[in-house]
């Protein structure tokens, strides 16, 4: 007997996270695309959108007004920050929501007013909203309406951090972030500063000290260590498509040492699907998570006394967005957590 499908709507379909979403999906063996959105690209089916994505049984392009959400059991968001709230504060109460944007993951609405520069628009859905960093909420997710998925620097910085930030064993007050992504990151809408000639063959940082993840890493590791906290957290813009690295400097707590980091990540990420921690010595590259699902860690002591340094790694279009996502869909559903992302990473 065949099971019964997820009925899944995707919004914001034409952009980057969107068509890896729907490249996910379109192999996910309880997932059925019924509903894809794309403001710009609506009457036009995806394979002229993503010549890629050609040949797969799916529906053409809507806009947003034109929806029809009766043939949806969950709603999965890919659209810009700021436009997400009110649409999904309309959707029928029966539908799931899993939301990629930025627009639910700050708790606090006061916050959220300070770095997007507007009142939040469905303050309520906001407080109710569950954060959708899989392997730190799962029990949350699996009851949520509403999950807000964590941004890719965050995931990176997250995974890494919470375990050591919560232990005590580094000093939470000194974190200093170097994060560097790919142009995707940005996503797909034109604009100067992600033209060919402006990435290729530089590197730049960017949101210097202004960066919207920062307060969200903050957020996160506040919760971990049971107080208010702040890191140093600083973008770079790498010529590349996909992939994020994160490399973080920590001072470590009185009488530990880089090994009792790396065994505490070992010894919580054991389990986990889709994170590991890399044999000592090995440095993880954006090269070895390429297309997949997966979160690489490395520790290193370093030639400073009382310090370590800490690489995170991952693709950015998905554990840091669409795969997370569908990770997060799978627990809402109760379905099986690696469904749909089993696939290895992308070589060469």
């Amino acid at each position: 007997m065949t099971e019964e499908k997820i009925k899944v709507g995707v919004l914001g379909a034409s952009g980057y996270t969107g068509a890896d979403l729907v490249r996910l999906l379109v192999a996910h063996p309880r997932a059925e695309i019924t509903l894809m959105t794309g403001e710009r690209h609506a009457g036009k089916p995806m394979g002229d959108v993503f010549p890629h994505l050609a040949g797969y049984d799916l529906p053409a392009l809507v806009t947003v007004d034109e929806a029809n959400w009766d043939d949806c059991d969950v709603v999965i968001c890919g659209l810009p920050h700021g436009t997400t709230q009110e649409i999904i504060a309309g959707l029928p109460e029966r539908l799931k929501v899993v939301d990629m944007s930025a627009d639910f993951r700050l708790r606090d609405a006061a916050t959220y007013a300070e770095w997007y520069g507007h009142e939040h628009r469905a303050p309520e859905l906001q407080k109710s909203a569950v954060y959708g960093l899989t392997e730190h909420y799962r029990d949350a997710i699996k009851d949520a309406r509403v999950v807000a998925c964590p941004g890719c620097y965050p995931t990176a910085a997250l995974i890494l951090l919470i375990p050591l930030v919560g232990t005590g064993l580094i000093q939470a007050d000194d974190i200093v972030i170097d994060a560097k992504s790919g142009a995707t990151g940005a996503g797909r809408s034109p604009k100067e500063a992600t033209l060919f000639c402006e990435v290729a063959e530089g590197i730049h940082p960017y949101g210097v000290a202004s960066h919207r993840h920062a307060p969200e890493i903050e957020q996160e590791l506040s919760v971990a260590a049971g107080r208010d906290l702040l890191v140093n957290f600083t973008p770079h813009l790498m010529p590349m498509n996909r992939g994020e690295l994160l490399t973080t400097y920590v001072r470590l707590a009185d009488g530990k040492t880089a090994d009792d980091l790396r065994k505490a990540l070992v010894e919580r990420y054991d389990d986990e699907p889709f994170v590991r921690v890399v044999p000592e010595g090995v440095a993880p590259a954006t090269r070895h998570v390429r297309g997949s699902n997966h979160v690489l860690l490395g520790v290193y002591a370093d030639r400073l006394p009382g310090r370590a340094i800490l690489i995170s790694t991952l693709d950015n279009l998905v554990k840091g967005s669409s795969g997370q996502a569908v990770q997060n869909m799978n627990l809402m559903f109760g379905l099986p957590e690696t469904m749909g992302l089993e696939q290895a990473p992308l070589f060469p």
